[in-house]
């Protein structure tokens, strides 16, 4: 069956870093591309950064361009997220997702079970 598990989230005081790990398991993923989510409380999910596994067509939203590296290493099925300099408005629910070639991010095909990173001022 197959799975994204998601670690590594935590309480970090602003300007701090915290690195989001995902683990994705069950299946090939070789054909996927794998992604960051995050829900803020009253907040609609989005997207924050995806890549390939090959470390192509990489996306980050603005709001943390320069701040946030995502990285993946196809040999252990594991895909991060490192960030650096964390504000308070980075605290919500951060998800593992991966969506097919030529599917959308509308409607990723998988989803971790999140993990929280609490950001304090």
């Amino acid at each position: 069956q197959a799975q994204l598990t998601e670690s590594g989230g935590g309480l970090v005081q602003a300007g701090g870093s915290l690195r989001l790990s995902c683990a994705a398991s069950g299946r090939t993923f070789s054909s996927y591309v794998m992604g960051w989510f995050r829900q803020a409380p009253g907040k609609e999910r989005e997207l924050v950064s995806a890549t390939t596994w090959a470390g192509r067509s990489i996306y980050y939203v603005d709001s943390v361009k320069g701040r946030f590296t995502i990285s993946g290493d196809n040999a252990k099925n594991m895909v991060y997220l490192q960030m650096n300099s964390l504000k308070p408005e980075d605290t919500a629910v951060y998800y593992c997702a991966a969506v097919k070639y030529g599917h959308t991010w509308a409607n990723p095909d998988y989803w971790g079970q999140g993990t929280l990173v609490t950001v304090s001022s």
